[in-house]
């Protein structure tokens, strides 16, 4: 891959002015609204757009990338995918990191907008990959490390962005939010978007949402297929379940999370497994809250990177 000659950081101005729709979806079981704000239709497909597009355009005007950098980030897709488009505008190389037994889907759109990857063995999962990024950043100067599990930008992005579009959208239709859920990957959606919810309304439930029993996949260093993809327990720096309010997580058995991917795929929304995790999660805190109040989560990515998972089993 040859480098760029110059650097295009108005393409990455372009990728941040960028805005999801909000729709309304009534809940007959539990008798609530549910607030679903469809990040998979951002440019790369899921919601880490914000994720790259604002650490990378805060690195450029600090003079930490330039023509010569080498981004490389430890992702198992989603990540990877954002910052690979995201570099491709940019004008910069990219390499991805990414543990063995990603969907193939996934290598192929990196590799689509030019971007390089590298697989670490599974059984070290994404913490494996996070210590190869950090050794190669210690071996070439050249390498910038968005480390998204730890960068207080990533969460910030999110404060700054698509916190604020979700309780506008929620606003203008002349609702208040109750609550807001989230799977968590990085933390950075959940801490950004639950700052912006529980600022807008103080008593508002923020809770994550987890795969119940907590089954890991080959990305997260545990049996193939037990988990939900991107969604890693135990590996962000910015979680802080005190700052959003204590909430208890809400767990969702893995097998519920699918159906709901499969519902909402079926309802018109093109999406991958932890867009159904956040929904069954939300129907679990409209449930808690009762009928008539209003709760919120992102559809986070789009299925195609799901094509040959088991997403499509039923299918085939």
């Amino acid at each position: 891959m040859t480098a760029a000659t110059t650097l295009a950081p108005g393409r990455l101005d372009a990728l941040l002015a960028t805005r999801t729709p909000t729709v309304a979806w009534e809940d007959a079981s539990s008798g609530c609204t549910l607030w679903l704000k469809q990040e998979y239709q951002l440019p790369s497909g899921s919601t880490k757009d914000r994720l790259a597009s604002h650490v990378l355009a805060k690195a450029v005007a600090a003079g930490r990338v330039d023509t010569g950098t080498v981004v490389v980030e430890a992702s198992s897709g989603s990540t990877s995918i954002a910052f690979a488009m995201a570099c491709a505008a940019l004008g910069v190389r990219f390499l991805a990191v990414l543990p063995e037994g990603v969907s193939n889907e996934r290598l192929l759109i990196i590799r689509r907008y030019g971007g390089e990857w590298a697989l670490v063995p599974a059984e070290g999962g994404m913490a494996g990959a996070v210590a190869e990024t950090e050794r190669m950043a210690a071996a070439d100067p050249a390498v910038f490390l968005p480390r998204q599990f730890t960068n207080p930008d990533n969460a910030e992005a999110h404060e700054l962005r698509t916190g604020p579009e979700l309780v506008e959208a929620v606003t203008a239709a002349g609702a208040r939010l109750d609550g807001f859920v989230a799977s968590v990957g990085t933390a950075g959606t959940l801490m950004g978007v639950g700052r912006v919810v529980r600022a807008a309304a103080p008593g508002a439930v923020v809770a994550r949402v987890l795969v119940a029993d907590e089954a890991l996949d080959a990305e997260q260093g545990g049996p193939a297929c037990l988990g939900i993809p991107g969604v890693v327990d135990c590996m962000s720096g910015l979680l802080d379940e005190a700052e959003l309010g204590g909430h208890p997580p809400l767990a969702v058995p893995r097998g519920a999370a699918m159906d709901a991917t499969r519902e909402l795929a079926r309802r018109g929304f093109p999406v991958g497994p932890s867009s159904g995790l956040n929904l069954a999660g939300a129907r679990l805190l409209a449930r808690e809250l009762g009928p008539g109040h209003h709760v919120a989560t992102v559809l986070s990515d789009r299925m195609e990177r799901y094509f040959s998972t088991d997403l499509f089993d039923d299918l085939r």
